[in-house]
């Protein structure tokens, strides 16, 4: 991103010049209540506007199979309703469950909820989520993400150990979390007819548009809360912004030159390479700023972050110094970051969409909905009153789509288990007929998870040093299959297949993707580019491969992703001959397509 140190950026445009206009029109923003002050937890927990419907809400809860929750961010039903349920004895004799659309509001969430309880994480309060799983005997509630209920639900299709369910953020209408409308509505009706211990589910969301889910749940009663704890102002732009990258690093010093250090600032962003962009531009230009302004800390949040780099957001800034968060919509629900007092809301958000007539996942930019600008703004209400910018007018915030298309429309049919596409199954089932069953059960885990890859932007040259003892001139594939063998060797097994190893002889490892995946190929064009044998697509070789430097002339793609291009990643170097072995009469029927 370009600086723009002269004028400083910060002095272009204040809250009471053209650029922002208060809106008072909207009901429902100004919410009278007592400003936050520094009380023990007890005390915290008695000012939630949750807290006065405690006695009620328990009692309606307590005569009901299901019940949808309304309740404003900040209202504290996320961090309460789960208390209060286990206090009131409602669900003691199994588990309450809470599921929440992503980890780290699993995580922080649990701790939270620990520390009111007081007592040790893990103990009556833990949380699972993959690849850790912080919960005894002991545990009674529950935090987890979606994912990891779902995979208990393989197993366990009636949830036994579970006496309350508890479906968080539903309004954010994840895949998971629609699948597991269904998973748990089949296993509370299963267990009254077989007769076992009910199961109690209860749909929290945070906003109004909830008939769908009180339908689907056999017309369950809505419970609303009203309230928020602190009032939020909302600022919109007078004129449109056509950089909203610019206008957000004008916004972030214009606070940062006025405000007090203590208040800390939440900028939503698209994703990881704008927010590390943005980060570099903030930490440059608050070194030459006067001494006045003070220090900054400029953290980021994206989903592609190791856990423990997450995890920073919660910690405070150095004293005398303001947090500026930078991250995608993973802090528009759930989590708490203390200090936050300012929003600048972009008003964007990069989201797939699965075309089913060409296979593509298209990743593009994409306004938010009024739903997600209202989770975004109450994000400056969790601790005290606070300030939310919009980068966008009041007209434009008046033209958004109420809500946000869930993602069970949007994505493609694997997204759920994509281990078991038609493709990945194949490639792994005729395995042992290439001796390489090892191989290919390792590079099919491998790629059924995000990226096993982090690219911190920072240490980029020292990750490309190391990444190259493992870079395989073979492709993606083989390069994963380098980084886990340097990792661990495979233990256990699947379907009781014989796992036998082609060592370091790859060419068997290639000729069974090549037999598996051969429905996902593409040939190189004589001017350089690209085509899918399949759908005649013209594609490219994403940045990230191996094989981006390189015009192999026929290659295996994993996925195809449509940003600026149609790109293919997780690319292997095949030989043509293996695909027309692998499927003759598939490959003569796209011939005589062609042709025709």
């Amino acid at each position: 991103m370009p600086r723009d140190p002269d004028p400083p950026p910060a002095k272009r445009f204040k809250p009471g010049s053209p650029f922002f206009r208060l809106d008072k029109k909207k009901p429902g923003m100004l919410l009278p209540r007592a400003g936050h002050a520094a009380v023990g937890v007890d005390t915290q927990r008695k000012q939630l506007p949750i807290y006065q419907s405690r006695t009620q809400l328990i009692n309606q809860i307590r005569q009901l199979h299901n019940a949808v929750f309304i309740g404003e961010t900040g209202s504290g039903k996320t961090t309460q309703i789960p208390q209060y349920l286990y206090e009131a004895g409602i669900g003691r004799q199994g588990i309450i469950g809470i599921t929440q659309p992503r980890r780290v509001a699993a995580i922080s969430l649990a701790a939270r909820v620990a520390e009111e309880k007081k007592v040790q994480l893990g103990k009556l309060v833990g949380y699972t989520v993959r690849f850790e799983d912080v919960t005894s005997s002991e545990t009674k509630l529950k935090f987890m993400t979606d994912g990891m209920l779902l995979r208990e639900a393989i197993g366990d299709p009636l949830l036994l150990r579970y006496t309350v369910v508890i479906l968080d953020e539903a309004h954010e209408r994840t895949v998971h979390t629609d699948v597991l409308f269904g998973v748990v509505k089949a296993a509370q009706r299963k267990r009254t007819e077989q007769n076992k211990i009910p199961l109690k589910v209860v749909v929290m969301s945070a906003t109004m548009d909830v008939d769908l889910f009180s339908q689907y749940f056999n017309k369950s009663p809505v419970l609303y809360l009203e309230g928020r704890q602190h009032p939020i102002q909302i600022y919109y732009t007078k004129q449109s912004q056509s950089d909203y990258l610019q206008a957000a690093l004008v916004s972030i010093f214009q606070i940062h030159q006025e405000a007090p250090a203590s208040h800390d600032i939440l900028v939503f962003m698209t994703g990881q390479e704008e927010i590390e962009a943005l980060a570099r531009t903030c930490r440059d230009i608050s070194k030459h700023l006067p001494e006045s302004c003070g220090p900054m800390t400029v953290v980021p949040l994206y989903a592609s972050l190791p856990p423990a780099q997450q995890l920073r957001v919660f910690q405070p800034a150095p004293k005398g110094s303001r947090k500026v968060v930078l991250s995608t919509n993973i802090a528009e629900t759930s989590i708490t970051i203390s200090g936050i007092k300012y929003v600048i809301d972009t008003g964007m958000v990069k989201a797939k969409r699965y075309n089913p007539g060409s296979g593509l996942e298209v990743l593009a930019v994409q306004r938010v909905s009024k739903a997600q600008a209202w989770q975004r703004s109450g994000r400056a209400g969790r601790e005290d009153a606070g300030s939310c910018y919009r980068l966008y007018t009041e007209e434009e915030f008046d033209n958004l789509a109420n809500m946000t298309v869930p993602e069970i429309q949007r994505y493609g049919p694997h997204t759920v288990c994509r281990v078991c596409s038609s493709a990945s199954a194949q490639t792994l089932l005729i395995s042992p007929e290439f001796s390489c069953a090892e191989e290919v059960l390792t590079i099919i885990s491998l790629l059924s998870v995000d990226s096993v890859l982090y690219n911190p932007p920072a240490r980029r040259d020292d990750v490309l040093a190391v990444r190259k003892k493992f870079i395989s001139s073979e492709g993606d594939h083989m390069t994963l299959l380098n980084i886990y063998r340097a990792f661990k060797k495979v233990s256990g097994n699947k379907m009781n297949m014989k796992l036998e190893s082609s060592l370091s002889d790859l060419t068997n490892v290639r000729r069974c993707l090549a037999h598996g995946l051969f429905m996902n190929a593409a040939e190189l064009q004589p001017d350089g580019s690209y085509v899918a044998l399949d759908t005649h697509q013209h594609v490219a070789i994403h940045p990230s491969s191996v094989l981006f430097q390189a015009k192999p002339a026929c290659v295996l793609f994993s996925e195809l992703l449509h940003t600026s291009r149609c790109y293919m990643r997780d690319l292997c170097l095949v030989d043509a001959d293996w695909l027309q072995e692998a499927a003759p009469e598939y490959f003569r029927r796209k011939l005589r397509a062609t042709k025709s």
